[in-house]
């Protein structure tokens, strides 16, 4: 091989091989993205507030989403019952959730105030679909339902369709998302086959299993739409 030829072979391939995975971004496995961090404050600062002015179960009840409310004046707390919660324990929970699986999707929407504000919007989109899943099964349902879980539900969903190389939204039939689907899926079916109650001291109120589901699909439905329109992919370095 010539010199000419040398300094040729050691050129990088300017178009690179179309059927190669993207290379991986590097993200910090500790660091906390902004947003995730502002909604897991909001959810245990309004416990708090929940504590100091009645207690979690007057709160609850004045808050928490019944789906007979939404023909009876009450039609706002389907908005409001995703942040007021049960307990420290449910709150907590719920907390340490929203940060495992709010993580990848708050970085890959960006976290530039634009990026954080669709977020926030996704995590209410999925709660309040959750909630409507809710009221869907039990429309004459009187028992309030409390908690983040289906906006969790949606994050869930969302982290398992950006489960891949690169800045793409996995196809709703990859197998990371078939997997996680009929994991969470099954999972909240037998919740709600044996009747499993919510505890952390909620006075013995079943899961509201219907809403993780409804909340799941729309997080799941959702977020390519979010993707495209979000500044990111990346984070703050």
């Amino acid at each position: 091989m010539s010199e000419r030829d040398n300094r040729r072979a050691t050129v990088p391939d300017p178009w690179p091989d179309p059927w190669a995975a993207p290379p991986r971004v590097h993200e910090p496995a500790f660091k906390l993205a902004w947003p995730t961090g502002v909604v897991v404050a909001v959810l245990i600062l309004i416990f708090i507030a929940q504590l100091l002015t009645g207690g979690a179960d007057v709160t609850g009840n004045q808050f928490g989403f019944a789906p007979v409310s939404l023909t009876q004046g009450g039609w706002w707390t389907v908005f409001t019952a995703m942040f007021v919660h049960g307990s420290w324990a449910h709150v907590l929970v719920n907390s340490v959730f929203c940060i495992a699986f709010g993580q990848p999707v708050a970085r890959r929407f960006g976290l530039s105030p634009l990026g954080g504000a669709i977020f926030l919007l996704f995590f209410v989109l999925c709660g309040l679909a959750g909630n409507l899943g809710y009221a869907l099964i039990h429309p004459n349902g009187y028992q309030p339902v409390v908690g983040a879980s289906g906006a969790i539900a949606g994050l869930y969903a969302g982290a398992s369709r950006l489960m891949r190389n690169g800045t793409g939204v996995a196809p709703l039939v990859s197998p990371p998302v078939v997997v996680m689907g009929a994991a969470w899926i099954t999972i909240n079916l037998v919740i709600g086959l044996l009747h499993v109650d919510a505890g952390f001291g909620t006075g013995g109120a079943p899961v509201a299993w219907e809403a993780h589901i409804a909340g799941y699909l729309a997080g799941l439905l959702l977020i390519g739409l979010f993707v495209r329109a979000a500044p990111g992919p990346g984070f703050r370095r």
